[in-house]
């Protein structure tokens, strides 16, 4: 059974992206599974641990389909931070970022740890993954990741109806996992970052680069939208 009573054509909307915004891989889906019953039959877990970037990459890149239970999520943080394990005392102190030395004071570091928006520890079973063309779930966010100026494209879209601004809302820690998945799941808003170490590091994200998470609610709007304002006039 479907969790969205909007009817959605994700792999219309994947080629409207991949078009328009000259995407050089797929939207990626990512589900928050909340039990064991809401993966679909036959689908594949995971076979190795890995970081949840690396997953997205994984979707994005090569076409993979898959779930990943607590236990095949290798990085601490992104697992905290998606809902499926709980903060390391490390992580929770400010440690673990003070050590690698992105912080002058353990307590700037603190003061970071204490915002990255996660999900509830231990309320999701799992995390599922697919390019967006042949997700076989309902996504409940759709990463993006592109060149800044495909990102341009996307603010804009996003603003097409009812204009305003766009706050975006990152800490150079944690892109991929809390600032576009657990952030925009939670909030319900898109958002962008500029992706971290980690994600440039393991998941390949390029130099030119960033990230960014639309809710599933708001992908008809934006994919409609782009149609218009990349070719609106004076549009770059």
């Amino acid at each position: 059974m479907s969790d969205i009573r909007t009817v959605i054509d994700y792999a219309e909307i994947s080629e409207t992206l991949k078009h328009y915004l000259g995407l050089s891989g797929s939207p990626v889906a990512v589900k928050f599974v909340q039990t064991k019953e809401q993966i679909p039959e036959g689908m594949e877990e995971l076979a190795e641990a890995t970081r949840h970037c690396q997953m997205v990459s994984w979707a994005r890149k090569d076409g993979k389909i898959f779930y990943a239970t607590a236990a095949k999520h290798g990085c601490q943080g992104g697992a905290w931070a998606l809902g499926l394990k709980e903060i390391t005392p490390s992580l929770k102190s400010g440690e673990f970022y003070f050590k690698l030395g992105k912080f002058d004071t353990w307590a700037g570091c603190k003061r970071t740890i204490d915002r990255i928006p996660h999900v509830e520890s231990g309320t999701t079973y799992a995390t599922m993954y697919a390019p967006l063309e042949k997700t076989p779930f309902t996504p409940t966010v759709v990463l993006i990741v592109t060149t800044p100026r495909a990102m341009l494209k996307l603010a804009q879209s996003v603003l097409y109806k009812l204009g305003g601004r766009i706050e975006s809302n990152f800490a150079g820690i944690q892109s991929v996992c809390a600032d576009t998945t657990a952030q925009t799941y939670l909030n319900g808003r898109v958002n962008f970052s500029l992706g971290c170490d980690g994600s440039r590091k393991f998941s390949g994200i390029a130099e030119e680069e960033m990230v960014m998470g639309i809710p599933v609610e708001l992908l008809p709007e934006i994919a409609e939208a782009i149609k218009v304002v990349t070719s609106a006039p004076g549009s770059v």
